[in-house]
């Protein structure tokens, strides 16, 4: 009986832990394997047909289907998917491995699983822990635009790179702007960190930084814990190695 090759999940990697506290709809301990995926060359439309396909197989399965994120532009990837995990333990259960590795050998499961290895270009896995999947959904409702903001950290700066992108949350709530969603690296890829903000549309995100006197941002900032606006940028800029910024929408 042929095994099947998608999805593929390696698991290794030290964790970067939550300071006590820190658990709130910005962020949490829910455990959620980020999947990136770039069609092959002229097979966006087919990849995104197949990725639709592969939602009955997650069910048959006993997942929760992802968050799905399509590309506008930015980063590589076209798709980005946020499976919903829990935690390794109870995801990688006997009995849960079992009935996801029944659904991936039917007959569909096979087909869909060769049709997307023949699709993809490439693939980047990461595992993240951030707010619960209830709080992931009420964010993703209604949503047009998100920005997607991907961090790796330089070393030695890992932790001071996510209280930063914590004080940025304290300066949108000062500002009585709805604050980002949080992702902390788990394992997998490189990136230490993840934001996700969510809009109604294009015509919002641009609005967001105008709707406030230079002073009012300013002193957001300085409430926040930065030494002012014009050092925001510049300290995030001491704290990484890179960085990937993307604007996109609700693949579905």
């Amino acid at each position: 009986m042929r095994s099947p090759k998608w999805p593929v999940l390696a698991v290794a990697a030290a964790c970067l832990c939550l300071p006590t506290g820190a658990l709130g709809q910005t962020e949490g301990d829910y455990l959620y394997n980020v999947t990136m995926l770039r069609a092959a060359p002229g097979h966006f439309t087919e990849l995104r047909s197949v990725l639709e396909e592969s939602l009955a197989i997650h069910e048959q399965a006993g997942d929760q289907a992802p968050f799905w994120i399509r590309h506008s532009q930015g980063d590589q990837w076209d798709f980005m998917l946020i499976y919903p995990m829990g935690d390794f333990s109870s995801y990688y259960e006997t009995d849960r491995i079992q009935t996801r590795a029944a659904a991936w050998r039917i007959e569909q499961g096979l087909r869909v699983s060769e049709r997307l290895l023949s699709l993809v270009s490439y693939r980047e896995e990461w595992f993240a822990r951030s707010a619960d999947v209830e709080e992931m959904a009420r964010r993703f409702e209604g949503m047009g635009l998100l920005h997607v903001e991907m961090f790796a950290g330089l070393p030695g700066k890992r932790a001071e790179l996510l209280e930063q992108r914590r004080m940025e949350n304290r300066y949108y709530e000062h500002l009585d702007r709805q604050q980002n969603v949080l992702f902390v690296r788990e394992a997998g890829s490189n990136w230490d960190a993840m934001t996700i903000g969510f809009f109604e549309d294009l015509t919002t995100f641009a609005e967001a930084g105008t709707l406030y006197s230079s002073a009012e941002q300013d002193e957001a900032a300085r409430t926040a814990g930065f030494d002012g606006i014009d050092h925001v940028g510049p300290y995030l800029r001491s704290l990484i190695d890179y960085h990937h910024d993307t604007l996109a929408v609700p693949g579905r």
